[in-house]
């Protein structure tokens, strides 16, 4: 599938947003790290962790900088945007490690904390002039929102085929057996009304929902904000189900036609601003995969996790990202994907 396409405007403001970076911070480099996973893949614990043992020195075994004896050390920063929560670290540190240790929350929101590290580069050139300083933004949000991101390659119809394609296997059959009933009991060609469109909204929402629980595991399933709705509960543009197209022309006044500007609202007011203020401004990025969750749930999870994958990096470009490409890339996500393995840090410039 190909890569997320942008607008004219997109492009402009991705490379406004690089700009401001820059402008911000012209003598002490930025790395925007963002940092998501598929459901309960343990995101919040991993990034409180990583942000405590570069507080404390901790064992950081791909860290080159650490490992080598080139780190000195890092500290909490001032936040640096001011439209985005601050990730909550003191407070599930002290959750993970307090007298009644428990689970933080899961992630609902995007937010964002920013770490100054300082080390001892292991150019010659650099370390001439000192000790290098780097903040590191790492940026969480949830992994709903990353699946959503291919929906913007994706027409109304092209989704919805691969939707009701996918409630149709027989390992999704009797959690989407009520939506697919809903589905055949409508007919797209009628007259638009909002109770109809609630009715199919509501019903697969509710699949979404089922489709996530322990037996099941499935990740494949956007719209990611069906299920964190936030401020835009209720709204047209989280109230549309896929629908197979009607036979003939599809008139406008249709329900058909109804749910298909719906998905396009989602995708305008949802999809695209996260892609185009934080998705493309990304340079690196980490996703957090449960495999032995889809390993329990059976072949069918596997296969789906596999799906999801491949999905989810076909929204990257693969590449260096410097200074000066960022202000002129061209605006396909830039963020290089990390697996998550002890060596993915070494990619940190040092």
């Amino acid at each position: 599938m190909p890569q997320a396409p942008t607008t004219i405007t997109d492009e402009i403001g991705i490379a406004l947003g690089n700009l401001a970076d820059a402008a911000a911070a012209p003598f002490t480099p930025t790395l925007r790290l963002g940092v998501t996973g598929l459901s309960r893949a343990g995101k919040t614990i991993f990034i409180t962790a990583l942000i405590h043992n570069l507080l404390t020195g901790g064992r950081l075994p791909g860290f080159a900088a650490l490992t080598e004896g080139r780190f000195i050390g890092a500290r909490l920063a001032e936040h640096p945007d001011a439209g985005i929560p601050r990730f909550a670290y003191e407070q599930h540190l002290a959750a993970l490690t307090g007298k009644d240790p428990h689970w933080p929350e899961s992630t609902r929101k995007i937010s964002q904390l920013r770490l100054t590290l300082k080390f001892q580069s292991k150019r010659w050139v650099s370390g001439m002039f000192g000790p290098t300083v780097l903040n590191l933004d790492i940026v969480d949000y949830p992994g709903e929102w990353l699946l959503d991101l291919p929906l913007l390659s994706l027409s109304f119809a092209e989704w919805s085929e691969q939707a009701l394609r996918r409630a149709a296997l027989p390992h999704s059959k009797a959690e989407a057996a009520a939506f697919m009933n809903e589905i055949q009991q409508t007919d797209a060609a009628r007259e638009a009304t909002d109770v109809d469109a609630e009715r199919l909204a509501a019903a697969f929402t509710d699949y979404l929902r089922r489709s996530r629980e322990d037996g099941r595991a499935l990740s494949t399933l956007p719209p990611g904000r069906f299920l964190l709705p936030g401020d835009l509960e209720g709204s047209p543009a989280l109230t549309f189900a896929p629908l197979p197209p009607p036979v003939g022309p599809v008139r406008s006044s249709s329900l058909y036609a109804m749910l298909e500007r719906r998905y396009e609202a989602y995708k305008a007011i949802v999809v695209r601003p996260f892609f185009r203020d934080h998705f493309a401004r990304l340079d690196r990025q980490v996703v957090l995969v449960d495999t032995l969750r889809a390993l329990n749930a059976g072949p069918a999870a596997v296969a789906d996790l596999e799906t999801a994958l491949t999905d989810i990096l076909s929204c990257f470009r693969q590449g260096d990202n410097n200074p000066i490409t960022r202000l002129v890339a061209s605006c396909s996500p830039p963020p290089r994907p990390t697996t998550f393995t002890p060596r993915a840090m070494t990619g940190w410039r040092q």
